[in-house]
């Protein structure tokens, strides 16, 4: 019942805005629509571990072995948790962004989290990439008729690299389907084909679907559609993109191929690690010369979601845990940096690093809040950030799947120095040091956006430290993947 109400509730209500021809009606009504789905989530979170209102199975296309299999456990329940409360978020802190024909776009955002919270919820293979198709598609649309002055190029970009995906991730499915005793999309039959496949079938199986989900994440050298799309986006969908929607990769990975295909993730466990230890190290370099502060982020997000791929191959308990929560952690933080960033081009007109400086002066309230999450962005001690990556560093560290453990975890403990570095820059030259012409009449945000970030902020905190309810939460999902993963 709860998975069902949580696909279905953006999916109708953004149905229903396309007809909506106000902008303040659709606002709000996306906003209602976002709020009754947290509640939901809120509701599936309260429900115990073996609660039947957390699981529904009915025929959906029986002739193809595909049902509508959906289910909320550890690993789907944070991410749902993450969708649910990131919506009414992001629609609250833009809540003054104009948009040409806003009932459409709003329409789309909410068709959009209707697509996520079904990737994060499908049990079937094949549903699974209807949902993941359905969340998608309104981004297309979102980029190319709200977005920045290049966003025809941007778009065009990242519809050949995400089309190029899907289709790979397609032809897996389907040749994995082939390759289930009872020609079913069924998770179970999908996490026991492998006991009816060879080896070397399993090493190149594994390429059709893990550059789909790398793509998606993105992990070097896969990575240059990202920059461009958030840059044109509007902030509100390159806040999708950057909090939810790059978890579909990483949920990809752990739902669909490590357990799928633990003898491709085990035998190319070292070659996919050592991309995202490049890739981290080169996109924290990159972040530090930036003067875009949408494309500081933008690569920010690239390095810290690397760390989390390195920890899925690293096939530890501890650090798959690790995964799980900062799924949800860097998803909260990157929201609130995305969320400055909007308030601030929106009162100066300018992203740029350069053009300005010493905002602290006339908005303390906003460098404040900034300041904390940018803190927990960087795995400060006491946030939430610190909780997820010290578990992620001591996976990496402890792993028996590779020989080059310590190289990769000290490799990848310099990237915490370098986000260090670029983000404290960010801070300093933003909001210290003297004002110029454009920012010396700078105004404090108003009270819903410091009510947002303060939700955010509250949330950084309360993890760091106390950190145990999301602990429990994926305890389970963790040690169930792992069981799934062996390849012995």
């Amino acid at each position: 019942m709860i998975p069902v109400l949580l696909i279905f509730i953006p999916l109708v209500t953004g149905l229903i805005g396309f007809l909506l021809k106000s902008e303040k009606t659709a606002r709000g009504w996306a906003l209602l629509s976002s709020l009754v789905t947290l509640v939901v989530a809120l509701i599936g979170a309260g429900a115990g571990k073996t609660s039947p209102i957390l699981h529904a199975d009915v025929a959906w296309l029986p002739d193809l072995g595909s049902r509508f299999a959906v289910g909320l456990d550890g690993l789907s329940l944070i991410l749902s948790l993450l969708t649910a409360i990131s919506f009414p978020l992001i629609f609250i802190a833009t809540w003054r962004d104009q948009y040409k024909r806003a009932w459409n776009f709003y329409a789309l955002m909410l068709l959009s989290q209707a697509g996520l919270l079904g990737v994060f919820l499908a049990q079937d293979a094949l549903l699974f990439y209807f949902f993941w198709e359905l969340a998608l598609i309104p981004v297309y649309f979102l980029c190319s008729q709200w977005g920045g002055e290049r966003r025809i190029a941007a778009t065009f970009k990242f519809f050949v690299y995400t089309f190029l995906g899907s289709l790979l991730m397609l032809v897996g499915i389907i040749w994995l389907y082939f390759h289930t005793p009872d020609h079913s999309f069924s998770m179970a039959s999908f996490y026991d084909v492998h006991n009816h496949m060879s080896n070397s079938d399993q090493t190149w199986v594994f390429w059709l679907l893990f550059v789909a989900f790398a793509i998606k994440m993105p992990i070097w050298p896969l990575h240059t559609w990202q920059p461009d799309t958030y840059e044109q986006s509007p902030t509100a969908v390159t806040m999708v993109l950057s909090a939810i929607m790059v978890k579909m990769g990483l949920f990809g990975v752990i739902r669909w191929l490590a357990p799928v295909l633990p003898i491709g993730t085990w035998a190319w466990g070292d070659t996919v690690s050592t991309a995202c230890i490049i890739g981290m190290i080169y996109a924290s370099l990159v972040a530090i010369k930036q003067d875009d502060l949408k494309r500081l982020l933008a690569y920010s997000s690239i390095a810290h979601v690397g760390l989390m791929a390195l920890a899925i191959f690293a096939t530890d308990a501890t650090g798959m845990q690790g995964v799980m929560i900062q799924l949800f952690n860097h998803g909260i933080n990157i929201l609130g940096m995305w969320i400055v960033v909007d308030l601030i081009e929106r009162q100066f007109g300018t992203r740029k690093i350069s053009e300005l400086g010493g905002l602290a002066k006339n908005a303390p309230g906003l460098a404040i809040l900034l300041v904390i999450v940018a803190l927990g962005n960087v795995a400060l001690p006491l946030t939430n950030g610190f909780v997820g990556e010290f578990l992620l560093f001591t996976g990496v560290f402890t792993s028996t799947a590779t020989a080059y453990s310590v190289v990769f975890t000290v490799v990848a403990a310099v990237t915490i120095i370098l986000g260090a570095i670029y983000t404290l820059n960010m801070i300093q030259r933003v909001f210290y040091g003297p004002t110029n012409a454009l920012t010396e009449k700078a105004v404090d945000i108003s009270l819903n956006e410091k009510m947002v970030l303060s939700v955010i902020v509250v949330m950084i905190i309360f993890i760091g430290v106390f950190p145990k309810p999301v602990l429990e939460m994926t305890k389970d999902a963790a040690e169930y993947i792992l069981t799934k993963m062996a390849y012995k």
